[in-house]
């Protein structure tokens, strides 16, 4: 084990590892989705900019999709925070299951009450009740789906389905997509031209360049309390390397960093204690890139 840091007031070891001792007021790269940490690449921006577009033009349907780790599920958080307070909007992660799955899944995220126990036509005439009701009222009906790659190709054709529920000009509910770039390879195919003709606005989110990831870091560094000059430049060369740029991977190798740095009574992190972190195998993301890489 590293060294312990001492708190003098209560003679303990201080909570959070290596933060007092570089000065952070939080963990600067945990892997939890926080709009806080936002790093505005340009991929991210324009990535942003295809959401917002789709959620103020009203298209029926929006969709943004990138690597595992690029940053999706982030851009959602500061999404939400950013649509109007009248809204109607309904969140589902990891959606599974087949066509009369996804109108429960749906109920359940928008808050509609139904009984588990009526069919697939009873319940969608509830969902349909419901989103005209919302209409009449002045608001809108915002459907996220997260992880939208799990969606089987029955749930992708139910969702164009329903955005044949309109009234006049307006659409009743708007989707927002969300996935892996499975996704986006699903949805090309010939059985789902229909769905395809109805996304207006996508963006394929791409990892960081370099100069990215090393802006990244020093982002993160700062909106904790760091300087961000706590990584030097060779450090962030390998940590680009072994990360291929893909934020969450470069968050968990930074984190290792970190401890690794405070353990030896460090303020600074090159790529010897980067390089350690690699040899030691504690960071398990980097022989997945690799193997990635590999395939």
């Amino acid at each position: 084990m590293g060294r312990q840091d001492v708190n003098e007031e209560t003679g303990g070891q201080t909570p959070g590892f290596y933060l007092e001792s570089f000065g952070f007021s939080e963990r600067p790269f945990t892997l939890v989705p926080d709009p806080t940490f936002l790093f505005w690449s340009e991929q991210h921006k324009r990535a942003y900019s295809v959401l917002e577009f789709g959620i103020f033009s009203r298209a029926p349907i929006t969709m943004v999709t990138g690597a595992v780790g690029c940053g999706k599920t982030t851009l959602l958080r500061q999404l939400l925070k950013q649509i109007e307070s009248d809204s109607v909007v309904g969140l589902i992660s990891n959606a599974q299951g087949g066509r009369g799955d996804l109108i429960q899944w749906v109920l359940h995220a928008l808050g509609v009450k139904f009984d588990p126990d009526d069919g697939y036509v009873s319940q969608f005439q509830v969902l349909q009740d419901f989103l005209i009701r919302t209409y009449a009222e002045g608001r809108r009906v915002i459907l996220i789906f997260d992880e939208a790659q799990n969606l089987s190709m029955d749930s992708l054709e139910e969702l164009r389905m329903l955005t044949n529920i309109n009234s006049n000009k307006d659409e009743l509910i708007q989707l927002v997509l969300v996935g892996q770039e499975e996704l986006r390879k699903v949805v090309k195919r010939p059985e789902l031209r229909q769905l395809a003709q109805r996304i207006a606005a996508s963006f394929h989110l791409r990892p960081l360049s370099e100069k990215s990831t090393h802006d990244f870091i020093v982002h993160r560094l700062r909106v904790a309390g760091g300087s961000g000059e706590e990584f030097d430049e060779k450090a962030c060369m390998l940590i680009y390397e072994v990360s291929q740029g893909i934020p969450r991977l470069i968050n968990q190798i930074c984190d290792m960093s970190l401890l690794y740095a405070w353990s030896a009574e460090s303020k600074v992190i090159d790529s010897k204690v980067v390089q350690a972190v690699i040899d030691d195998g504690v960071f398990f993301g980097a022989e997945l890139s690799s193997d990635e890489a590999a395939e």
